[in-house]
């Protein structure tokens, strides 16, 4: 069966703008350790967070949070998944 998974670049994007955690967290009201787990894949994001973010970089939640359809997911973890089974 395949699944759709979420990925996202805000990691790169933060890096990409040079941009600290502790400044994005303050922009975005809300907590350094709130953008540690979203740019780790460990904290599920409101549709409101999402846009916020996809804002605040000036990009398209699509682009900030691309879809990806995988097969054979093995979960581990419920936001870890294997990048090998990634249909591009």
């Amino acid at each position: 069966m395949n699944e759709l998974i979420y990925s996202n670049n805000v990691y790169t994007l933060r890096k990409e703008y040079g941009i600290s955690q502790d400044k994005m967290a303050a922009d975005l009201e809300i907590s350094r350790r709130s953008i540690s787990k979203i740019e780790n894949g460990d904290q599920n994001l409101s549709l409101e967070m999402a846009y916020r973010i996809a804002s605040y970089f000036n990009r398209s939640i699509t682009n900030v949070f691309p879809l990806h359809e995988i097969t054979n997911l093995r979960v581990c973890n419920m936001h870890k998944y294997n990048r090998d089974n990634i249909i591009t």
